[in-house]
């Protein structure tokens, strides 16, 4: 009888906490968002690149993809001076943004041709960039050509190892020695913290910015590095972050009324893996903004929703830096009764008037997609932009953006 007793009570101490589970599991997942075109963003397999070094003994050459951030999946020699490479992507469908990253070295100074090949329906989109003297350079536009359907690179070897990639490299490990080096560095109004890890157990930062109390403050949050290749959106992002915790008398007044968030890479995984589009689960993080099924985009939502809920403080504009053909800024249509009505327009205008020859290209309409543009809006009633820089846009042009589209920002918030 007794034993029987022991057993019922265990059994009801185990439903019990397994109620309790299921309760702090609802309590603490994010409140999901309808939009008008759902996208299943249930984990799909990829297929992984493998790595290794290619050894071509009657050229002399080497070709490697052993690297973080690399992107090659095979190397064949044609002929005494030509070798094709092989470039797919993590699954599909995909968008057609074909990245490519690899090192390559010779016993001596060589004169190679590097043909670049993609799968049926991809062609080449990024201009080859070279790494020599620790920085980052273009490839001569004479040194590309262009034969039937394929790219051939001219290019010289030697034996030092030489880069070669479609964006500038920058690894999740490259994105952290940033950060700590140029924002959080002395400044303690920016706290380091982590919202979680990926997929694959790789560190989501985000760098709280304040002075003063939190308490009450207005959020504004700053994303990027959801697609791996979109570097130059990322760079935009740096000299925005730079300008915030610039130390100006602006930026201590902005910061002494509001509260920046900033994520300075959303998709670690997929930036170090070398893929085209997606994370470790073969998924588009940028159409995951409705029901969060993958994690990287659920601790990112997770941790603002909290933040805001502990400190009061209402999210009143989100800014998500990418890259694609050209700069573009995509809008909501929406805007009179969200949190900052009148800020696009104001901030466009002030932008016009303070870049020289600038002129803002805006396309606006409302996210039917769960992209973060449309959470932003539908969650969470807050003003939001997708910050767009050109595959291209110069270096230069993209710090003078970043840092007077910063300025604009704070200038035009602090008379709200």
């Amino acid at each position: 009888m007794k034993n029987s007793l022991e057993r019922s009570e265990n059994e009801n101490w185990k439903y019990l906490a397994g109620v309790l589970a299921v309760l702090l599991i609802s309590c603490g997942t994010p409140k999901k968002v309808v939009f008008e075109e759902p996208v299943d963003t249930k984990s799909r397999k990829i297929t992984d690149q493998t790595k290794k070094s290619y050894e071509f003994n009657a050229l002399g050459l080497w070709i490697s993809n052993e690297f973080d951030a690399a992107r090659l999946n095979h190397a064949a020699q044609i002929n005494d001076s030509t070798v094709m490479l092989r470039f797919d992507p993590e699954n599909v469908p995909i968008n057609k943004s074909p990245y490519f990253a690899f090192t390559t070295w010779s016993k001596e100074p060589k004169q190679i041709y590097f043909g670049f090949q993609y799968p049926d329906g991809f062609e080449h989109r990024y201009r080859p960039k070279k790494k020599e003297n620790n920085r980052w350079v273009a490839i001569d536009s004479m040194d590309l050509i262009k034969k039937e359907d394929a790219l051939f690179l001219k290019f010289q070897t030697g034996p030092e190892p030489q880069t070669i990639a479609a964006q500038e490299i920058n690894s999740s490990e490259d994105v952290r020695q940033w950060y700590v080096a140029n924002i959080v560095g002395k400044n303690n109004f920016v706290r380091l913290r982590s919202v979680g890890t990926s997929q694959l157990g790789r560190n989501l930062p985000v760098l709280d910015i304040y002075h003063g109390d939190p308490k009450g403050k207005p959020i504004i949050v700053l994303l990027t590095r959801q697609h791996p290749p979109e570097v130059t959106g990322y760079f935009a992002f740096q000299n925005f972050l730079k300008a915030i915790v610039a130390e100006s008398a602006l930026s201590r007044a902005f910061l002494s009324k509001y509260r920046v968030l900033a994520f300075p890479i959303l998709n670690p995984d997929g930036v170090d893996l070398g893929h085209w589009r997606h994370n470790a689960n073969g998924i588009d993080l940028n159409r995951d903004w409705a029901k969060y099924r993958q994690p990287e985009v659920r601790n990112v939502v997770s941790f603002i929703d909290k933040t805001s809920k502990k400190d009061r403080g209402k999210i009143v504009l989100g800014l998500d830096f990418h890259s694609t053909y050209e700069d573009v800024f995509y809008t909501n249509t929406v805007r009179e009764k969200t949190t900052l009505p009148g800020f696009i327009d104001d901030w466009f205008e002030l932008l016009e008037k303070n870049i020289p020859d600038y002129k803002v290209n805006e396309q606006a309409a409302n996210s039917t997609k769960p992209v973060s543009k449309g959470w932003f809006l539908y969650g969470r009633n807050a003003t939001a932009i997708t910050y767009e820089i050109g595959d291209h846009t110069p270096r230069d042009r993209i710090e003078e953006i970043g840092t007077k589209s910063a300025n604009g920002m704070m200038e035009i918030l602090l008379k709200k």
